[in-house]
């Protein structure tokens, strides 16, 4: 089931911290979805966003649990997932387009098949902007859009 999401900006003016850029619209699409399916999050096996980082993923934890909701255990982040901060000095954690298709095309997609994960919520999140939005002092608006897969018991 998919869901497209809204345009979410709260100001952010800073390219390096894109996981707060588009925090907020991951949260924003999250929100709808549990809302409009009367679902929890304990619902999914794994709620995961691409591609926030670790500082994104906090955010996104802090916002949920202002709205009532505890993602708790089963929330992660492509960008988390995919890179290994202290072994491979990421800082902040991965981030960039390709990490949400990279992690559940790979380990996502085998998981299901493996039957380790039986319901995902996949909120793929990106930023509306360009280089020269960027130089010009202007906010980073974000986006998240999501599909929830499902495999047979």
């Amino acid at each position: 089931m998919p869901l497209l999401g809204r345009v979410v900006d709260m100001g952010i003016k800073d390219a390096n911290n894109m996981g707060a850029a588009m925090a907020p619209a991951a949260v924003d699409t999250i929100l709808a979805h549990l809302q409009d399916t009367g679902r929890k999050p304990s619902y999914y096996d794994l709620i995961v966003t691409g591609d926030l980082g670790h500082i994104g993923k906090d955010i996104v934890l802090d916002m949920m649990q202002t709205y009532g909701y505890n993602l708790g255990p089963n929330y992660n982040d492509c960008g988390v997932l995919i890179f290994d901060k202290e072994k491979q000095d990421t800082h902040s954690g991965g981030s960039g387009c390709a990490c949400c298709g990279t992690v559940f095309s790979g380990f996502l997609f085998n998981s299901l098949k493996q039957k380790k994960y039986k319901k995902i919520l996949l909120v793929a999140t990106g930023a509306l902007m360009n280089s020269t939005s960027s130089q010009q002092g202007e906010s980073i608006p974000g986006i998240a859009h999501a599909v929830s897969i499902e495999i047979d018991k």
